[in-house]
């Protein structure tokens, strides 16, 4: 199921004819489910783009970087973690063109050490970031992050461009970038830009003219380009898939205009986060109470803000829906408030931006029916916590008739091993 077929406010008995009760019983709750057909899908429908790097932050378990792998995507890292990640599942650390990029901002010292270490290709996002790396790997391609000086996202706090934002090195100071990383023999091989999350294409078509102009200021030695990501995903019914064909047109016609002026092959990388995990995954939690408070309904279930931040962070619409514990007649939607299990007021799935709690239509439920929370497959089970001493959910792989444990739940004792009590 995609975000357009998920039963928003009705009944979700199965996952690509996995039965949803079945799989709460064999995995427990809460727990992620992601579909590999829906990441082929949507996979192929970037296809047009030369070159896929996903960015991983958005789900790494191993399965699913490993399943991208395998339809031939690459990706990008933003820690020392996420490039073991990447070795862990099969993509060479050091490899012409790169496998993996390591984009950030800045460099900690366990990141440099292990680019340093394995000669993995370097995006820099800030001018220091040159001084360090040229220090220890002068005379090597690098590709700069260029924040453009403006931005667009689904909020301010996916907003990655413009002065507010900390992302990628000022527009105005990209001739000293390139002076300052000529001072360690570095040569600027590649540049990416990326403005937010959910961008259009009005502002899409300004990022595409800023990229051609800030390649124009360096020349030549520019081999790559990255369009970043940010391609939104409908979360609602009512969301218009993304126009990847128009999508792709406008970054083409920015690297042939490069092509056409320099008289050489310049690769058009895509970067995806959100867009081939997003519809995919489903985190399945049991309804463990339904208690009324004056005028509203709620229904408290067993994953709380600890496994999906989403909705406090941002205020995101995930689309809901029921599986009955034991079939029945299905009833008529009502006006309910889903929460969960914290002790926090803003653990609430059903609330906008700003922290406005809000009423969903679902069907009635009961104690030990299930809660499916679809669109969960991007930045779920990856910005997940320990808060209150709640253990990390279980994933599952649903993939050509099978399910995979991917990640067991977190046992209990383990959110304590590794600390000691002095004396």
């Amino acid at each position: 199921m995609s975000s357009l077929e998920f039963p928003d406010g009705g009944f979700c008995p199965t996952i690509n004819s996995f039965s949803v009760v079945d799989l709460a019983r064999r995995y427990g709750t809460p727990t992620y489910v992601y579909d590999a057909a829906v990441i082929r899908r949507q996979v192929e429908r970037l296809r047009q783009f030369e070159v896929i790097r996903y960015a991983q932050k958005a789900n790494s378990n191993l399965a699913v970087l490993d399943l991208l792998r395998r339809l031939g995507g690459v990706v990008d890292a933003v820690s020392a973690g996420e490039l073991l990640r990447a070795r862990a599942a099969g993509y060479a650390l050091a490899s012409e063109p790169p496998e993996v990029v390591y984009t950030a901002d800045i460099f900690d010292r366990e990141a440099l050490e292990l680019v340093v270490k394995e000669g993995t290709h370097v995006n820099c996002g800030s001018p220091d970031m040159l001084d360090q790396y040229g220090e220890r790997c002068p005379g090597q391609g690098v590709t700069l992050r260029i924040n453009p000086g403006f931005g667009h996202g689904h909020s301010q706090k996916t907003n990655t461009g413009g002065p507010q934002s900390k992302h990628g090195i000022w527009h105005t100071q990209l001739e000293e970038c390139v002076q300052r990383g000529q001072k360690w023999g570095l040569r600027v091989t590649g540049l990416h830009m990326h403005i937010g999350s959910g961008t259009d294409f009005e502002h899409l078509s300004q990022v595409c003219e800023a990229m051609v102009q800030a390649a124009r200021r360096i020349g030549p030695s520019i081999h790559s380009i990255s369009a970043g990501g940010g391609l939104p995903t409908p979360y609602r019914n009512s969301d218009q898939p993304l126009d990847i064909a128009r999508y792709h047109q406008l970054w083409d016609g920015a690297r042939r205009q490069l092509e056409s002026e320099w008289g050489h092959p310049v690769r058009l990388e895509l970067e995806p986060g959100r867009y081939p995990v997003a519809e995919a995954g489903y985190l399945i939690t049991e309804i463990r109470a339904v208690k009324r408070m004056g005028d509203n309904l709620f229904y408290l279930v067993d994953a709380g803000f600890n496994n999906l931040a989403r909705p406090i962070l941002y205020g995101a619409y995930h689309p809901l829906a029921v599986a009955l514990a034991n079939p029945q007649t299905q009833q008529a939607t009502q006006p309910v408030i889903v929460g969960g299990p914290l002790c926090e007021s803003g653990d609430i799935f059903t609330q906008t931006d700003g922290g406005t709690v809000v009423h969903r239509q679902l069907p009635a439920a009961n104690v030990g029916d299930y809660l499916v929370i679809g669109c969960a497959g991007a930045y779920g089970f990856v910005m997940g916590s320990n808060y209150n001493s709640k253990p990390l959910a279980a994933e599952v792989l649903l993939d050509r008739g099978s399910d995979h444990l991917v990640r067991p739940r977190q046992g209990s004792a383990s959110l304590f091993a590794s600390e000691s009590i002095p004396g």
